[in-house]
């Protein structure tokens, strides 16, 4: 038996609300996927903190009193870090607090300051109460744990600590231009500085430290 034009209309109608629902859904899915993108330097800020804080410690007991009034040019030859530029910085504004004169020209001045560095780094201290992640990179046979490679247990801590501690040290030996004597002269200076993250069964971090924005201060 067929439809009547009316039964016709009615199941047209009935089909309809499906239809806007299904376009009432998917319209708010297809406007709402959107992307953002997301760049990280190739160093974090935990790190870069941690280095200039350990310079700002080292610089800052170097005395260069017999230098103030003085033509003095920075030679930086002997220096090599991937912070130098940021050490340099700190002695140059180090120079001009205490009076000295910084000639751009080693021609121009009269004395000439070599400056050093026994070392500028980070060393990290990882250790965990319970179990350790165990695996490997995908491959063939198994690592020494016995593991297969390719297969990579999950970690389960009760208690995990992140110790990073940075250490930066500065020297420097001052020289009059002409005669090569020497005026003044500093053994290494050391500064340090340390980030220490905890947690416990699972929870944390909590941050213990002397950088930003660690805001407790543990010796």
């Amino acid at each position: 038996m067929g439809l009547t034009p009316k039964h016709a209309e009615q199941g047209s109608l009935r089909g309809r609300p499906s239809c806007a629902a299904l376009v009432s859904v998917l319209i708010p899915v297809l406007c709402g996927c959107a992307t953002q993108r997301v760049t990280d330097p190739s160093r974090t800020a935990t790190e870069q903190f941690l280095i200039s804080e350990a310079v700002t410690e080292a610089v800052a007991p170097l005395s260069f009193d017999a230098l103030h009034g003085r033509q003095v040019f920075v030679d930086d030859r002997y220096f090599e870090s991937t912070d130098k530029a940021f050490v340099l910085g700190e002695l140059r504004a180090k120079l001009f607090r205490a009076g000295v004169q910084l000639a751009f020209d080693m021609r121009d001045a009269e004395i000439i300051l070599e400056v050093r560095s026994p070392g500028v780094g980070i060393d990290r201290y990882d250790s965990i109460i319970g179990i350790p992640a165990i695996g490997a990179a995908a491959g063939s046979g198994a690592n020494a744990a016995g593991v297969p490679t390719g297969i990579i247990t999950p970690e389960v801590a009760i208690v995990k600590e992140v110790r990073q501690v940075s250490f930066a040290g500065v020297a420097y030996v001052a020289y009059w231009a002409n005669t090569g004597e020497v005026v003044a002269s500093s053994g290494p200076s050391i500064g340090r500085a340390y980030r220490d993250d905890w947690w416990i069964l699972g929870f944390g971090p909590r941050t213990l430290g002397n950088i930003p924005p660690v805001d407790h201060h543990v010796e």
